[in-house]
């Protein structure tokens, strides 16, 4: 209960506060739109950046790591993309679906919640599957919807929309910036290091805060049996996947192992919701799993991390 109290519990309170800053109206759409823009653009890439030039690339290699946590968002996802056949015929709603169930929210929730569980060491972990999510599996959505939205599908054309778009997202480039960077050798110069170190120190609370203005802006209409879907995949499946995979099929230290099992169990992110309505496809279903999903994952989270707590890390 301590581990909850000290690190889950203030994660979801920081939640609370954006939800109650919206309804109460201290803090509008506007500000929800702003501060979303700050995070991604800003105070994020920063946290990133500098979290990847530390790295020690020869330590930082565990690509079981990596496969553990792809199979995780992998089975999740096909599971949701052939559940939704019957229901959903076209292959844009289906990867959303797809997307839905197994996009973690890693960067505005996991990244804080592995802070204050695992301490600064779990930082790269942490990055990492922010990179397979906001990258590999973002961009495996895209193009899978570029794909279905062409009369004639032209591999290379998809793969340069793919390609163009991953390129403008700032929580790709920060960190392949920061690697770049740590393979000179070089650190960073003083001045710099302290200008990155407050830019990301603010990502964590105002991330948070960002997740409940939104939130708090979500339909809350009653959950039919696709919400119920999609939450069940991303808080049970996608994390007993990765379980199975992290400690029993591919060699990794212990810390990485139960990162990519926190990781995997946090709840949907607003990644779904923001490609849905930018392809203009009903996005009433992925709002209301992230609400569900982030709810119901106060109780699934804080249970895994209390789990954790009671398996001290070697």
């Amino acid at each position: 209960m301590n581990a909850v109290i000290t690190a889950a519990l203030p994660v979801f309170a920081l939640i609370l506060t954006g939800w109650l800053a919206a309804r109460w109206r201290i803090l509008g759409p506007a500000a929800t739109d702003a501060l979303n823009r700050y995070v991604v653009y800003l105070s994020l890439p920063a946290l990133l950046f500098r979290a990847m030039t530390q790295v020690d690339l020869a330590q930082a290699a565990h690509w079981g790591f990596a496969a553990a946590f792809a199979g995780g968002i992998a089975a999740t996802f096909l599971a949701a993309f052939l559940g939704a056949r019957r229901t959903q015929k076209a292959l844009t709603d289906r990867s959303i679906q797809g997307l839905a169930a197994s996009y973690a929210n890693a960067g505005y929730m996991g990244i804080p919640l592995c802070l204050a569980l695992f301490g600064a060491e779990s930082l790269a972990p942490a990055t990492f599957t922010t990179l397979l999510t906001a990258s590999v599996l973002f961009g495996f959505a895209i193009a899978l919807i570029e794909f279905d939205r062409q009369q004639a599908p032209s591999l290379p054309s998809t793969l340069l929309k793919v390609g163009r778009a991953l390129l403008r997202n700032p929580l790709l480039a920060a960190p392949v910036l920061g690697l770049a960077w740590a393979s000179t050798g070089v650190p960073l110069p003083e001045g710099l290091d302290r200008y990155v170190s407050l830019l990301g120190a603010s990502a964590s609370p105002c991330a948070l805060v960002t997740i409940g203005l939104f939130l708090a802006q979500t339909e809350t209409s009653s959950s039919g049996p696709g919400v119920l879907r999609l939450v069940a995949g991303k808080l049970l499946l996608q994390p007993a996947v990765t379980a199975v995979l992290a400690f029993y099929v591919f060699p990794m230290p212990p810390m990485w192992a139960w990162t990519a099992v926190l990781m995997s169990a946090l709840p949907i992110g607003t990644g779904p919701f923001m490609l849905a309505a930018m392809y203009g496809r009903d996005a009433r279903v992925t709002s209301r799993a992230i609400l569900v999903s982030t709810v119901a994952s106060v109780l699934t989270v804080s249970l895994l991390v209390a789990w954790i707590s009671a398996h001290p890390l070697p």
